[in-house]
């Protein structure tokens, strides 16, 4: 990955939390917990991944940065939304957490030094190392993914 590369990616991953806020704000409680089907995310459940999943990319990358041999502790996020209480959350609260903990992540992605961005960590469920290239890379689409459920689920509520 290049350094205008980099610089793409976290100029993404930076604006993504104020994307997430703008798209959720004053949103009612009704559309906040409306489900598609039983099996899908609610907003609410989505904002509870992401403020949870921004711990894990930070705990993965600081992994991948500082550990001899790491390996990756797979999730299964469905579960993590199933019976982590995302739907007693307050969504303000939700929000903030997710942005606190990406703009910690960008601070310490700032600060990379030559070579850091080829380091690796094995992913078990990949069966392969995965880089810190390649997890900046899922970091910085990641929101975005989820502003587009989020802005269907909206329409769809209404």
């Amino acid at each position: 990955m290049t350094e205008a590369e980099l610089k793409k990616h976290l100029d993404a991953a930076e604006i993504s939390p104020r994307k997430i806020a703008a798209a959720v704000s004053g949103l009612s409680d009704k559309a906040l917990r409306y489900k598609p089907a039983p099996n899908r995310w609610s907003i609410l459940e989505i904002l509870g991944h992401l403020a949870d999943i921004e711990i894990v990319y930070g705990y993965r990358m600081r992994q991948i940065l500082a550990d001899k041999k790491p390996v990756i502790a797979p999730i299964d996020q469905d579960d993590w939304a199933r019976n982590l209480g995302y739907m007693e959350a307050a969504p303000a609260e939700l929000v903030a957490v997710y942005g606190l903990n990406r703009h910690n992540n960008l601070r310490l992605l700032r600060r990379l030094r030559p070579g850091d961005l080829d380091k690796s960590a094995f992913h078990p469920e990949r069966n392969r190392n995965v880089t810190l290239a390649e997890l900046v890379e899922m970091m910085a689409g990641h929101g975005t993914n989820h502003l587009e459920q989020i802005e269907r689920l909206t329409k769809e509520a209404s």
